[in-house]
């Protein structure tokens, strides 16, 4: 994805670009691999206890396990000033947050964020990452209120400010001063 050119900091050196990776993602990869590994563990087994364990069949167990490993992985989910991507198993789709024109929630059983920016760009983003990882967070919420500032984003800003709210609520709070025991 074509990020936003930085400018030269005063000593003529370009600025480190500040990249959030979603936390969200890791705890969903060690899910799919306790069903894939224990899943291709089962079906050689079972073969090898029958007798009927080739290379063909152990092929097509391992084949099948990746499948499964394919399928439950969620796309990884970045951020950073002005920019969202999501990186599955085949692509990688991004969008400027700082143009976002539409934002929509669809899905029944496990809902998608679909987020639309100007130049016709599309991302589709488990809201439970979103909620989950306050720095991815607040990057797409930076680029949301510029894109609002622009007055580019045209629908959808309720349900920013909805899921703003979440993502308040999940963070884990300090502990107040004084009230914590010995």
């Amino acid at each position: 994805m074509p990020r936003p050119a930085a400018a030269p900091a005063a000593g003529g050196a370009a600025p480190a670009r500040r990249v959030t990776r979603g936390a969200y993602w890791r705890g969903e990869l060690r899910f799919a691999v306790g069903l894939a590994l224990p899943l291709l563990a089962a079906l050689l087994l079972v073969d090898l206890a029958n007798g009927t364990l080739d290379a063909a069949r152990g092929l097509c167990w391992t084949g099948l396990s990746l499948l499964l490993l394919a399928v439950l992985v969620p796309p990884r989910v970045t951020a950073g000033e002005g920019w969202l991507a999501t990186r599955g198993v085949w692509r990688t789709r991004s969008v400027r947050t700082d143009l976002l024109v539409t934002v929509r929630l669809v899905g029944g059983v496990t809902p998608r964020l679909l987020l639309r920016d100007a130049r016709g760009a599309t991302v589709w983003v488990d809201p439970r990452a979103l909620v989950a990882d306050p720095a991815l967070w607040c990057q797409v919420e930076r680029g949301a209120r510029t894109a609002q500032r622009r007055r580019v984003l045209r629908g959808g800003a309720w349900l920013l400010a909805e899921l703003g709210r979440r993502a308040v609520e999940h963070r884990p709070r300090a502990p107040r001063p004084g009230s914590a025991r010995p």
